[in-house]
């Protein structure tokens, strides 16, 4: 038996039609993989090239480090012969420079493709790593304020060290 429609029902087929509309995915077909594409996307414009020539920028920055870093390398004579780089004594301020551009360089590329592409996966990521490297200079600054005075005497030590190191290597002299 039917039941008797009022005034407010609305008949099952435009709650159907309408529930269809509400989802924007669409099916493709290519090939033989199949995969859902928004129709509408879901960020604005403005946004997502704003977030892409804001990564671009990091991403160039990045590439530069690491260029910067084997450059130094190149003039120290170390990319000649790579066991310098276990027989360093100290340390070298050029490791800092490849580590930070490398990161520079993985998070601009994720940031990068994620904003252009829409790629969630490397949006995740880029989101990921920057909330990871937040947790660490916060665990960092909390370790520093509790540990005051043992930190104090490591990097007074690490700063005799390297002083040392540096009257002592001609080549990091000229490059500094």
């Amino acid at each position: 038996r039917r039941r008797k429609r009022v005034r407010g029902d609305l008949p099952e087929d435009f709650c159907k039609l309408a529930l269809s509309k509400l989802k924007t995915k669409k099916r493709v077909n290519r090939s033989t993989m199949q995969y859902y594409r928004y129709e509408n996307t879901e960020v604005s414009c403005c946004y997502k090239y704003l977030m892409f020539s804001y990564n671009i920028i990091f991403w160039l920055a990045g590439a530069a480090f690491i260029a910067i870093g084997f450059w130094a390398w190149s003039e120290k004579g170390v990319l000649l012969d790579l066991t310098q780089v276990t027989r360093m004594h100290g340390f070298d301020p050029v490791w800092v420079v490849l580590v930070v551009g490398t990161v520079t360089f993985i998070l601009g590329f994720a940031g990068c493709v994620g904003a252009l592409r829409e790629n969630i996966c490397l949006l995740k990521f880029f989101s990921g790593l920057i909330g990871f490297i937040f947790f660490l200079e916060l665990t960092a600054a909390v370790l520093a304020f509790v540990f005051q005075d043992p930190l104090r005497d490591w990097i007074s030590d690490f700063f005799l060290t390297n002083l040392r190191g540096y009257r002592e290597d001609i080549d990091l002299q000229n490059l500094i």
